[in-house]
């Protein structure tokens, strides 16, 4: 096991090679945090590591391990490296995620959807009821006249988004957990989406096992994403009260949600807090966001560096506590 400097601290960010994962990495890296960016793909992670090298000198602080959250071998390569590297690990990042309906990379293609998120309490007849093609551009490699009805998803693609948003997101958090437990701040930052909240469910059987913190297993979360699989499969998402556009991904998240609370339910001397960073300008959606990458970002970085005792087990959107 490395022998990790008392005084340093240690940070992995998953699915951070762009966007609001790199980031997160250079903000930790300009708070004297030495972190491991992560990615899928090898050479593009090597490329984001050399790029903060580059521009801002981060040599001793990021280093480049790859992984893939729905592969365990690539999961368990990433603990041992870390644990023999630094011996403990004090901050994860979980931000790795994909959308459901595109199955081509885990870049943080949630950012997409956070332009949506911030429009959702103003538009929610229009989201359940009415066609959402005014919201696209071409930048988000969509047909600007898309209608949502006639956008598929096939039931592998949901498949790997809940494997991927939430299983991913949950097993590494797992793998994590001993080495989280020998720092004295341990810190827990889950990327979601205002998407994910209980009140775009209306499933009242998912909404209520969800929103039972007391009682949530990981074994009761299995059984609501397993019943809104089946669902979908038998094609009754809208007569059973599960959301029909966006849908994997915002029942992931849901799930995502729920864990983070039931986690730090369990786990009282782990941090643990997801977030919703709000409408952050990409390249994915050509910067038709509201919000600059670093102010995305800050929000995530924010809860990473959160003091002791600190509030666990909540929900932010952007740097207020919002309601699950």
């Amino acid at each position: 096991m490395g022998m990790a400097d008392a005084k340093q601290r240690y940070a992995v960010v998953t699915g951070a090679n762009k966007g609001i994962g790199l980031e997160t990495v250079k903000g930790l890296a300009s708070n004297g945090i030495k972190v491991v960016l992560t990615a899928r793909d090898v050479k593009r992670g090597y490329q984001a590591v050399e790029e903060l090298k580059r521009e801002f000198g981060f040599s001793d602080l990021v280093v480049f391990h790859q992984l893939d959250v729905t592969d365990p071998s690539s999961v368990a390569s990433l603990v041992e490296f870390v644990k023999i590297k630094f011996g403990r690990l004090d901050i994860l990042v979980n931000n790795a995620g994909i959308s459901g309906f595109n199955t081509d990379g885990m870049v943080s293609v949630h950012i997409f959807f956070y332009t949506l998120s911030v429009l959702f309490l103003s538009i929610l007849k229009s989201f359940l009821k009415n066609d959402l093609g005014f919201l696209f551009t071409p930048g988000f490699g969509c047909h600007p006249k898309i209608n949502w009805k006639e956008l598929p998803q096939t039931y592998e693609m949901a498949e790997k988004c809940l494997t991927t948003n939430y299983y991913g997101a949950k097993e590494t958090t797992e793998a994590f957990i001993p080495l989280l437990q020998l720092s004295n701040l341990p810190m827990i930052v889950n990327v979601s989406s205002e998407a994910g909240l209980l009140k775009y469910i209306s499933n009242e059987w998912a909404r209520s096992v969800l929103d039972d913190t007391e009682n949530l297993t990981e074994e009761l979360i299995d059984e609501v994403l397993k019943e809104y699989m089946k669902d979908l499969d038998d094609g009754l998402l809208e007569k059973k009260g599960w959301p029909t556009y966006l849908s994997a991904y915002m029942v992931s998240k849901a799930a995502m949600n729920s864990y983070t609370r039931l986690l730090a339910y369990r786990h009282q001397k782990l941090c643990i807090n997801c977030v919703c960073p709000g409408s952050v300008k990409t390249d994915i959606n050509r910067n038709t966001g509201i919000l600059s990458v670093e102010n995305g970002a800050a929000s995530v970085v924010r809860l990473a560096l959160l003091p002791n005792g600190s509030p666990s087990g909540h929900f932010f959107t952007r740097q207020e506590v919002s309601s699950f």
